[in-house]
């Protein structure tokens, strides 16, 4: 398993409540890209449209020696999940505040570009401030361990 790109920003903006791992619907030359790592997920979101959930404003770069029948670097690109996962995401979707949001992007070990998602909620400013205390604490811990 080879991990193209992370969201890092991801764990500090949003509490996660449950995760998936999907697959997506790419062309030709946006794999290719995707193997060159010429992709961001940092301002990726997913949606529903019907009953199929789509991941948007993923950017995937123009591969070099594609010809004419080169991507758009940042069209809706479809997410391929099971008909209950789906369900159970559109059912806890309908709650106030939740957001599906992509974490990490990689090729498994079959081949496929795979990509980790995850309903989340908001954090608020007191429980980010909690997340970065908790941060500083364990590198201290882990300093202290090495002395």
């Amino acid at each position: 398993m080879e991990v193209i790109d992370t969201n890092r920003k991801a764990k500090y903006e949003y509490a996660f409540i449950d995760e998936f791992t999907a697959g997506l619907q790419l062309f030709g030359t946006e794999i290719k890209s995707i193997r060159n790592k010429d992709v961001s997920i940092a301002e990726a979101y997913c949606a529903f449209m019907g009953d199929e959930l789509f991941i948007i404003n993923m950017h995937i770069a123009h591969y070099e020696q594609g010809t004419y029948n080169n991507h758009e670097p940042k069209r809706e690109r479809k997410l391929l999940l099971n008909r209950n996962e789906l369900k159970k995401l559109q059912n806890k979707l309908k709650d106030k505040g939740l957001t599906i949001i992509p974490t990490r992007l990689f090729i498994s070990d079959q081949g496929y570009a795979k990509l980790n998602i995850a309903l989340a909620k908001g954090k608020k400013i007191h429980d980010k401030r909690d997340t970065i205390k908790d941060k500083d604490t364990k590198r201290e811990m882990d300093r202290a361990m090495k002395r």
